[in-house]
């Protein structure tokens, strides 16, 4: 546990080293306002924050900087929600009152304003789901154990998955089963499907189907949304705005990450309700050992539904980019309720 005075310097570096981005003396800190300390007294602290792994000093400089212990310190104890500039976030709550704001692309208006806003790399995980209804369902087997489903859905998109079929399905019960389930579900949202599946079709299906509580846990699985083409990324090159990022090699392993989106996705999952940050040396990916990541979900209907997040340099300003996470996840939250439930009305 560190002393009051220890916890005092230990942030007036981290916050001095995130605006500056270079190594802080004992000599910068002793100036700060709310430091009453001696340069030497301070010196002995920095030393001894350096030795409980707070605090790193990089090559010969004098100046120490915030190691991943230190900023998670920082971020677990310090840290206070703050907008610096309120008239953006008043800018943007008007997009979500106005009809301006169209619910078709609000996920990549929500990344392209997340990005103005704070200056870093905006991820967000849409619900792509809620956007389309189903045409179609065929269920194609491919032996006796084993059958592709396949949804097609109202705009075209086509979405497979392989499943398991319980043992003795004849052609006749599977075309039985596809028939109800396309009279059931046709022109039902994507988001809807697996409740309407259990709720409404389970009944018909327990009529007419053999071994209905088998298919009904299958064709459950099988109707789930997959979130894995649903991340946007925005403000890619933000990240090389930063002086950390100088290093071409550094550069390069962040723009093959972005490439290949799909390791990222996991770090987004919505079922990760609330606030989540993950700093540097925490990330298991090596391209990510100088990032951190601020994610929060947004809801529909009180369940996660959907993520945005900030990717930047470890010396992120994280009281900052946290309340615009917030804010803009309840503003989504409240569109999504607002334009899905009135829709259902209708």
């Amino acid at each position: 546990m560190l002393s009051d005075r220890q916890h005092l310097i230990l942030q007036a570096i981290i916050e001095n080293y995130i605006h500056s981005a270079e190594p802080v003396g004992s000599r910068t800190i002793s100036k700060r306002p709310e430091i009453s300390f001696s340069s030497a007294t301070i010196r002995n602290e920095m030393s001894d924050l350096e030795d409980l792994g707070y605090l790193e000093q990089p090559h010969t400089s004098a100046g120490r900087v915030p190691s991943t212990k230190g900023y998670r310190y920082y971020v677990d104890n310090m840290i206070q929600p703050d907008l610096e500039n309120s008239d953006d976030l008043t800018n943007w709550k008007q997009l979500f009152a106005d009809r301006i704001f169209y619910f078709e692309n609000a996920i990549e208006q929500t990344a392209s304003v997340l990005t103005q806003l704070t200056n870093y790399t905006a991820v967000v995980l849409g619900p792509e789901i809620f956007e389309h209804r189903l045409k179609h369902l065929q269920i194609i087997s491919l032996n006796e154990t084993q059958a592709v489903a396949i949804i097609v859905t109202q705009t075209g998109r086509v979405e497979n998955k392989r499943i398991d079929l319980p043992s003795g399905v004849s052609p006749g019960e599977m075309e039985k089963l596809v028939n109800i389930l396309n009279t059931k579900l046709h022109d039902t949202p994507l988001w809807k499907l697996r409740q309407r599946l259990y709720q409404e079709v389970s009944v018909e299906l327990k009529r007419h189907v053999e071994q209905y509580e088998e298919m009904l846990t299958i064709l459950g699985k099988a109707v789930d949304g997959d979130a894995t083409d649903r991340l946007l990324l925005k403000g890619t090159t933000k990240i090389m705005e930063q002086p950390e990022f100088q290093d071409m090699e550094k550069v390069k392993e962040i723009l093959e990450l972005f490439e290949h989106s799909e390791q990222l996705t996991p770090r987004f999952d919505p079922s990760r309700s609330g606030l989540q940050i993950s700093i540097g040396q925490e990330h298991s990916l090596e391209a990510m050992k100088n990032c951190s990541i601020v994610t929060t979900s947004y809801t529909f209907n009180g369940k996660p539904v959907g993520t945005i997040g900030i990717l930047g340099p470890t010396r992120m300003e994280y009281g900052k980019v946290i309340a615009v996470l917030d804010f803009i996840a309840l503003g989504l939250s409240q569109m999504l309720s607002t334009h899905l439930n009135g829709d259902e009305k209708k």
